[in-house]
């Protein structure tokens, strides 16, 4: 699948099959992310693949929103080390590897990291240094279900020459 087709089809999945995901394409979607556009090309980012059924439990209790985690067979959580433009550079990698996993033929859902009460437990659970931040946390697997939401048509977002 080309990269517009997987940006094109790409979908917040939060159900999947109950079938693992091989490590190459882990790395694959990592390497994606690690490829991101960054500020001052910086690379703030460090990225732990949890793929143990019951780590990836105590992640997804850590979260409000992002239960369904532990039914995935992967979470990749993204760390940056605090600079002025972390979140910047996690957020562009995060989404490098929502593309990379539709590409691939999964399914990934973001889960909200930054400004969320969990982040230094979050930390703490995986052995993550201190002075790194979490940006996020992208569920991955293959999808039991592709959800369709409607999207906001061309013609109402995009402006020429002015709002």
């Amino acid at each position: 699948m080309d990269a517009i087709e997987a940006m094109r089809t790409r979908r917040s999945v939060r159900v999947y099959e109950d079938r693992p995901v091989e490590r190459g394409i882990i790395e694959t979607i990592v390497d994606c992310g690690r490829l991101a556009a960054t500020a001052r090309n910086e690379q703030p980012w460090e990225f732990v693949a949890v793929t143990d059924a019951a780590t990836r439990r105590r992640v997804a209790d850590l979260t409000d929103f992002g239960k369904f985690i532990a039914d995935a067979p992967v979470c990749i959580v993204v760390f940056c080390r605090d600079g002025k433009y972390y979140l910047e550079d996690g957020c562009a990698a995060t989404q490098n590897m929502l593309t990379a996993a539709r590409a691939c033929g999964l399914g990934a859902c973001w889960v909200a990291g930054e400004k969320k009460p969990y982040v230094d437990d979050m930390r703490v659970l995986l052995g993550v240094p201190e002075g790194y931040l979490l940006v996020s946390l992208i569920s991955v697997g293959y999808p039991a279900v592709l959800p369709q939401p409607g999207k906001r048509p061309l013609s109402e977002v995009l402006h020429w020459e002015h709002y």
